[in-house]
């Protein structure tokens, strides 16, 4: 039976997150705009403060921002973008200094529409940044534009992108292990962790996969709790849920102990897993081209081998008791799904 944390303190967290990115979507756009006695600025259309100035410019969040989930110690991803104004570094710095000046931890670029675009094709990083990027100030329509753009270069490289994809994630995995099974898991870069289900979405995105299911979602949003206690706990920007705060967590989340923390965190990442390892089977299928449909081999009573995976053989006695535990064991001997 799954031990489950108190309702209010998670909707505590959640509500905390939405107060924060609006306050942080005034703040940013806010400085875009600059003071209200500016005055004119040098640039042809008038300034940055201007309707005319907006229609060159705009002020887009990427990452934890960009999905409302920013926890107390996560960064702020924030891209500029404009239409070639000769005055943009004066508006880049009007808005990253005040940031920088009050410690907010921030990642920021200044590029035109062509320029992200460019940089999204080369850089799966990046590309994964913009495929969920939100508007926050300026022209939406600069965002529509670079999304629009982006989406296309993704859905139309996705037989080599989806696989690249794949090989970073298989790189974090074996960096920073599996958290279903880890005393201390690392709650975003582990296997089965908050940044899986960001790539789900990345490749549903492409078409080759459906989005993260229920499922999935409210094991996310369970992981995504456990780290925003954690950030506040600890007052520090952690991702590692060590043994020490493990009371602490559990307390915030008020779950009965840390074991009970522990089991339902685990519990979470092994439905997360479970999931990536079915979209990434469904990739490797798409990467590989439509050629022969692959055949069935007998493994087993009852069971097949069909295009990696362990499935019921045609013939198979679905009256049979025996016969999923029977599928079951075909698939441990044979190493496939």
């Amino acid at each position: 039976m799954t031990v489950r944390s108190g309702n209010s303190a998670r909707a505590a967290l959640a509500a905390a997150r939405a107060e924060r990115a609006a306050d942080v979507d005034r703040r940013l756009a806010g400085l875009l705009a600059g003071p209200p006695d500016d005055g004119p600025s040098d640039a042809p259309d008038g300034g940055p403060s201007g309707s005319a100035g907006e229609r060159a410019l705009a002020l887009v969040t990427v990452g934890g921002h960009a999905r409302r989930d920013l926890t107390p110690g996560g960064d702020l991803d924030l891209v500029l973008l404009h239409c070639g104004r000769p005055d943009i570094a004066g508006i880049a710095d009007r808005v990253w200094y005040p940031l920088w000046d009050s410690g907010t931890r921030l990642d920021h670029s200044v590029r035109t529409v062509a320029e992200a675009r460019d940089v999204a094709r080369t850089d799966l990083k990046a590309a994964l940044g913009l495929l969920s990027a939100r508007h926050v100030a300026g022209d939406p329509a600069l965002l529509d534009e670079l999304r629009a753009a982006v989406l296309a270069d993704w859905r139309a490289h996705a037989r080599t992108r989806l696989p690249a994809l794949a090989d970073l994630c298989r790189e974090r995995w074996a960096a920073h292990g599996e958290l279903a099974f880890l005393l201390e898991p690392d709650l975003k870069e582990a296997r089965g962790g908050l940044r899986d289900v960001h790539v789900m979405r990345a490749v549903a995105a492409s078409w080759v996969a459906p989005a993260p299911d229920g499922r999935v979602r409210e094991a996310h949003d369970l992981l995504l709790d456990v780290r925003h206690a954690l950030h506040e706990v600890t007052g520090r920007a952690t991702d590692r849920l060590v043994l020490q705060e493990h009371d602490a967590v559990a307390a915030a989340l008020e779950f009965p102990d840390a074991h009970a923390l522990k089991h339902a965190t685990a519990e979470a990442a092994r439905t997360i897993a479970h999931a990536a390892d079915q979209l990434w089977r469904r990739v490797e299928r798409f990467a590989a081209g439509r050629r022969t449909p692959p055949r069935r081999r007998p493994v087993g009573d009852g069971a097949a081998e069909h295009g990696g995976e362990v499935v019921l053989a045609r013939a198979a006695d679905l009256h049979d008791p025996a016969l999923v535990p029977a599928a079951g064991a075909a698939a441990a001997q044979h190493g496939g799904p």
